[in-house]
């Protein structure tokens, strides 16, 4: 079992997975509970140097070297959850389109233009067809034992979407809105067979251990309110219904979607992570204290002074008081972030101390 040596694996009477699964639920905790959007990645010299020797996809397939790299990040800061290592776009090549992953991006050279790739788009098993992934997360919670959450992940359908039509990271994914207002039909039955395929990848993740889901839907701000609940909403929707029954937080990740908050409450997703253009004070205003948020430091903070960190750390934390709150990034940390400002982030969070709420006195 893995022990980190410079914070302890209780917080309080709590575990760090009690303090992160406490949080979800929107209980007052003792801190707020952080880690951060690709803190597995390139800033940090030991994942250097093992993408010098493997490719990205390699270390994606190679449960040895997944594990080894998700750690990478836990040893040094011991953040309170550890996400496997992975990528959104394993589940497109299950599917059956090729896929090349690279340091510059993404790339689906065969993306979906049509009603009859669509339907080539094929359901898979995935302890078999990603089986490599299930057997990443289940080391990774033998390396940990039970008191650190292990987080999986997938892509929401929309976002999954954009990148199958599109083929690579595109500004305004154009042919994909163009796919949706061409021939809604087709890209409807895209968006209900990613659907279904995401809710059992997850389901996969679950029983894999995963003591939460994340869903990524970085793309779905290039929507509007009116596209985003015609299509993208029931997507999502049947993603998180079908995963109701296996009592696991699942959070949604959504990126520049201020116009988009009442489309995205109807998720019903457990935890709201978004970035650092909304207020979470006003997030939480406006959605009341039925769903827990994560997030939203803007990551190139962390390019500025630990003593810059220390105070954005401490004035985002305050927004919520403690209550229903995962601190975060509010889109994944920057390659050329320096190491000593990554740990300064998750030190100012785990050194916040929340203070328990005092019950009311009932009056004489």
């Amino acid at each position: 079992m893995y022990s980190h040596h410079n914070v302890t694996e209780q917080v309080g009477a709590r575990t760090r997975k009690e303090l992160f699964l406490g949080a979800c639920r929107n209980e007052q905790v003792e801190r707020v509970p952080v880690w951060m959007m690709r803190q597995a990645g390139r800033y940090l010299p030991e994942y250097r140097d093992i993408r010098a020797k493997y490719s990205f996809l390699e270390v994606c397939k190679t449960p040895e070297l997944a594990v080894e790299v998700s750690l990478q990040p836990f040893r040094r800061f011991g953040m309170d959850a550890v996400i496997v290592f992975s990528d959104i776009l394993i589940p497109a090549e299950a599917m059956g389109m090729k896929l090349e992953l690279t340091d510059a991006g993404p790339k689906l050279p065969d993306p979906v233009r049509g009603v009859a790739q669509v339907e080539a788009l094929r359901m898979f098993d995935p302890e078999r067809e990603t089986s490599f992934l299930m057997h990443a997360i289940r080391q990774l919670c033998h390396e940990l034992g039970p008191a650190v959450p292990v987080l999986g992940f997938a892509a929401a359908p929309w976002t999954l979407a954009c990148y199958m039509i599109e083929g690579q990271t595109r500004d305004g994914f154009a042919t994909a809105k163009r796919f949706l207002y061409e021939e809604p039909r087709a890209f409807s039955a895209l968006l209900e067979k990613i659907g279904r395929v995401t809710a059992e990848y997850l389901k996969a993740q679950i029983a894999a251990g995963a003591a939460a889901v994340q869903l990524f839907d970085t793309w779905c701000g290039e929507l509007s309110l009116r596209d985003y609940e015609k299509f993208a909403l029931p997507a999502t929707q049947r993603v998180i219904e079908a995963l109701d029954g296996r009592h696991v937080p699942v959070i949604l990740y959504s990126k520049g979607s201020h116009h988009l908050t009442a489309g995205i409450e109807k998720t019903h997703a457990t935890v709201l992570s978004v970035d650092w253009r909304m207020s979470l004070r006003e997030l939480r205003s406006t959605l009341g204290p039925g769903v827990a948020l994560q997030g939203n430091v803007d990551p190139v903070i962390l390019l500025s002074s630990p003593e810059m960190i220390q105070r954005t750390v401490r004035e985002t934390i305050a927004e919520l008081g403690g209550r229903g709150h995962i601190l975060n990034l509010g889109h994944g940390i920057l390659p050329n972030t320096p190491v000593e400002n990554a740990h300064a982030f998750i030190e100012a969070a785990q050194t916040t101390v929340m203070r328990a709420e005092k019950p009311a006195v009932p009056a004489d």
